[in-house]
């Protein structure tokens, strides 16, 4: 990756648990709009990739059996985020809001209800 997006960029994908990966998609979210609003391209595309990759690494750590299983429950919602995020980006923060409140997510991760 070519600067100055390389050192804007670096570090910035961060999924270690849901608060981690929650603030990283905050910068890269900003970041996102940031470019966008340039017109820059190259940068959305980078910010994407990064998104992508996030959620294809949080995908393969769901399936691998040698994860504990709760990491593993988190990783694969920590992988639907990535993906409402790619899909929907102006409308994420609400959902992400809004899932965390449910039912279903509150049930599933009791450690993070309060």
């Amino acid at each position: 990756m070519a600067e100055p997006y390389a050192s804007r960029l670096s570090g910035a994908l961060q999924f270690r648990d849901f608060e981690s990966a929650e603030a990283s998609l905050r910068k890269l979210d900003a970041l996102y709009r940031e470019f966008r609003e340039v017109s820059d391209r190259v940068g959305t595309s980078f910010v994407r990739s990064l998104v992508l990759k996030g959620k294809q690494r949080a995908e393969s750590l769901a399936a691998s059996t040698r994860v504990n299983p709760d990491k593993r429950r988190e990783k694969q919602e920590i992988a639907s985020w990535f993906r409402v995020w790619l899909e929907t980006p102006d409308l994420f923060f609400d959902w992400v809001e809004l899932r965390k409140q449910s039912e279903e997510f509150q049930r599933r991760f009791p450690s993070q209800v309060g």
